[in-house]
């Protein structure tokens, strides 16, 4: 894929992050980014340029000499590199690569073009700066994280390379590569940026869509196996609300059981053929897990549908200072690099997954419920009662991992502490935001894993299992082919992560 400033979304983030597509810079943008840094380089000579001919932050005030310009950004790089905390996963580490070569390629940063060559060459090395978890307050962007990366460029520092963690130099020198060097404010631009935060986020909107996408499919099983009727899920009543998620997730939910033999019809069960009975064995209505399915999804789906703009706008924006434009001939000075549009989205995200992972728990447990649903032996239990478990142990893992999202569910965006002096007065807490974000998302598939598992376990009670819609079939059998029928006690960690990785891994 050949870059050149433009637009990216997020299919095209996708093939560069996760399908580790190659990539290049246009020719004709690298030049105007070498117009732009030569700009740069004539205008600061003869004025004072933050970062540039200055201290950093608070000790902006000091004024830097001429002959120490470039040790103030190895500097700078150098004394940033505080992170600690685990070791950011490779596919953060390159989709934050991503992000602050995108940045750069709008071209108001200043660098000279050899630094997105550098990190061009990383990622179609697969080579990964050794990024830490801890370190960002969100405000003058990832300063600690990306000052890693920045090292890393610069040939020092530690990076993986073929899944060993190496010195940079021995990896560099291995490939033939050079270190980056230092011209004007290579050390100020490459950390002071939204990059990390926003690499993350994308990673986790990436998951998250999947997540709906694939608790959407649960939720219409789970109707499915226990012969739920149609007019809940149906567009006449759906569009009788004004929200598009909800409308969308009705009319997924009504292309996917259109031909399901299992589902009950309103109008032949209790219109046409109104039963005359006192008690009525099935259901009138479904509980709410099953019944507000769109109104719960929905909102949810609108709100990855906002991220997704958001998180896109971020990636393709200029986010450091100050903000460089030779066609206006000036230097800028503001706070693009401020991590708040990540934040706050990323709270949302996260709110709604965990919201998610609340509803698929509350489907589970009315399958394993014999008295709520009336059709299943407690825990979906095909061994003997009393002798056998069945998914009873199972349910305390969902429902632990459930909890533990709704303890994460504060949200960041408004947990602001000032640092730096007080110059960082108001700070986003963007990256941390994230990465909360980032766990409650996995912990949701751990749950949607067994929720899975109950799913297929709920179908062996179905005799006739060619009633099934043709979609909730085809599941059904990809799922038995991860995790088998059982009948007798056996340990069952094992299949809950086989069937994680396979939710988190199928298109």
């Amino acid at each position: 894929m050949i870059l050149k400033g433009n637009y990216l979304n997020l299919t095209d983030l996708q093939k560069i992050i996760f399908d580790n597509e190659e990539i290049s810079v246009d020719k004709e943008r690298l030049n105007e980014i070498d117009q732009n840094f030569r700009f740069l380089e004539s205008f600061s000579k003869s004025r004072l340029i933050y970062g540039i001919n200055t201290g950093f932050g608070p000790m902006a005030q000091y004024k830097i000499k001429d002959h120490e310009l470039k040790d103030l950004q190895y500097n700078l790089i150098r004394s940033h590199c505080t992170g600690t905390g685990e070791l950011l996963d490779d596919i953060y580490v390159r989709a934050t690569m991503v992000c602050r070569l995108n940045s750069f390629l709008q071209n108001c940063s200043g660098v000279h073009p050899s630094t997105l060559e550098q990190i061009v060459t990383f990622l179609n090395q697969h080579i990964y700066p050794l990024i830490f978890q801890h370190g960002s307050v969100g405000a003058s962007g990832d300063l600690v994280q990306l000052a890693h990366l920045a090292l890393a460029l610069i040939g020092e520092g530690k990076v993986r390379y073929l899944n060993e963690i190496k010195p940079t130099q021995d990896v560099l020198n291995q490939l033939n590569i050079n270190k980056l060097d230092i011209y004007i404010r290579e050390g100020l631009a490459l950390i002071n940026g939204t990059s990390v935060m926003t690499g993350i986020s994308i990673v986790n909107l990436i998951y998250a869509k999947k997540l709906f996408d694939l608790a959407l499919l649960a939720s219409v099983m789970t109707n499915e196996v226990v012969n739920s009727c149609d007019d809940h899920y149906s567009s006449v009543l759906n569009n009788k609300k004004r929200h598009q998620g909800q409308q969308i997730v009705a009319q997924k939910m009504e292309e996917i059981l259109h031909d399901s033999q299992m589902i009950r019809y309103r109008s032949q069960n209790y219109y046409e053929n109104a039963p005359n009975d006192d008690f009525l064995v099935e259901k009138v209505q479904e509980y709410y897990s099953l019944r507000c399915v769109p109104q719960i999804l929905g909102p949810i789906l609108d709100t990855l549908n906002q991220a997704e703009s958001t998180i896109l706008n971020e990636t393709n924006s200029s986010n450091d200072n100050p903000v460089v434009d030779y066609t206006t001939q000036s230097v800028y000075h503001g706070g693009n690099f401020h991590g708040d549009y990540i934040s706050l989205e990323m709270d949302k995200v996260k709110i709604a997954i965990i919201r998610l992972s609340m509803l698929m728990e509350r489907q589970l447990n009315y399958l394993l419920n014999s008295r709520l649903n009336d059709k299943f032996p407690p825990f979906l239990n095909l061994g003997v009662l009393g002798l056998n478990l069945g998914m009873q142990a199972m349910q305390f893992t969902a429902t632990s991992t459930t909890a533990e999202n709704q303890t994460l569910g504060f949200p960041n965006y408004v947990h602001s502490i000032p640092n730096n002096n007080d110059n960082q007065d108001i700070v986003s807490m963007g990256t941390n935001t994230a990465l909360f974000t980032r766990r409650v998302i996995e912990n949701s598939f751990e749950v949607l894993a067994i929720h899975f598992i109950a799913i297929i376990q709920a179908y062996e009670f179905v005799e006739d299992k060619s009633k099934m819609s043709s979609k909730t079939k085809k599941t059904y059998e990809e799922l038995r082919s991860i995790v088998p029928v059982f009948v007798e006690d056996t340990t069952k960690h094992e299949e809950i992560l086989s069937m994680k990785n396979y939710l988190m891994t199928i298109d």
